[in-house]
């Protein structure tokens, strides 16, 4: 079995904006999720939602070796890692398969495979 990771980009200001039927609706398609990874005997290995990116601090190391931290993440974009999860699996395709109920409606989802430290 080979772990991935599921990373879940999205745009916090809609979030943000978005009523609480909105914020459940989407909740309800995460336990979906789960229950469907459940089913295909794929097992969820952590994963979380992420605070805001506001709340981030960014390390930056120059190339003369000196080393910053800045608050909130290094480039402003208009979609941010908002969470993820880490699942195992036999197969990458698998993964992606079971994502699909998380991808309906608009959005991104990047799924890769971890490597061992």
């Amino acid at each position: 079995m080979t772990e991935y990771i599921v990373l879940l980009p999205g745009d916090e200001a809609a979030w943000a904006a978005a009523t609480e039927d909105q914020r459940q609706a989407t909740y309800q398609k995460h336990r979906e999720f789960a229950k469907l990874l459940e089913e295909r005997g794929l097992r969820v290995t952590g994963g979380s939602e992420l605070a805001h990116s506001g709340e981030a601090k960014t390390l930056r190391t120059g190339s003369d070796g000196k080393q910053s931290v800045t608050d909130g993440p290094y480039s402003e974009a208009v979609e941010q890692l908002t969470g993820f999860y880490l699942i195992e699996a036999a197969s990458i395709d698998e993964v992606v398969d079971a994502c699909r109920v998380l991808g309906e409606g608009e959005g991104l989802i990047e799924v890769r495979a971890c490597k061992g430290m």
